[in-house]
Formats: C-alpha cells, sequence, structure tokens
C-alpha cells in the first residue's frame, strides 16, 4: 500500500500524541493516527480502522477553513 507522492501518513500506536524528530520536516501536512492499542496489540484490524479514519478526512493542504 503506498501513498501518493508527497503524501504522508504517520500511526503513533499506543495513543501517544507526540512526534519524534525524525524527518520532522516531512510531516508538514501529514495525515496522523493516533491509535489507542499498543504496537504488540496493533493488527491487521487496526491498520484497517486506521485507513477508514485517512478515508472519512478532508484533505485540506494547509488551507484555513
Amino acid at each position: 500500500m503506498g501513498a501518493p507522492a508527497g503524501e504522508v501518513r504517520q500511526l503513533e500506536p499506543g495513543g501517544e500524541q507526540q512526534l519524534s524528530n525524525f524527518l520532522l520536516w516531512h510531516s508538514a501536512y501529514a495525515e496522523m493516527v493516533f491509535p489507542p492499542q499498543l504496537w504488540p496489540d496493533f493488527d491487521q484490524r487496526c491498520v484497517w480502522q486506521a485507513v477508514e479514519a485517512y478515508a472519512r478526512r478532508t484533505r485540506r493542504f494547509g488551507a484555513v477553513r
């Protein structure tokens, strides 16, 4: 499952809502999901729930409504 060019997706299992310093500049317009499951419990169902969360979003690419 590849993301289109210029699109960043990030999952942070465990419900922590933070970013590390790893490639921080690439996260400017990233779509992020913070599922509550911890990594050992993160399974295919959790991935599918994250994909569904992305699909429900309307991308604005930094525009303010």
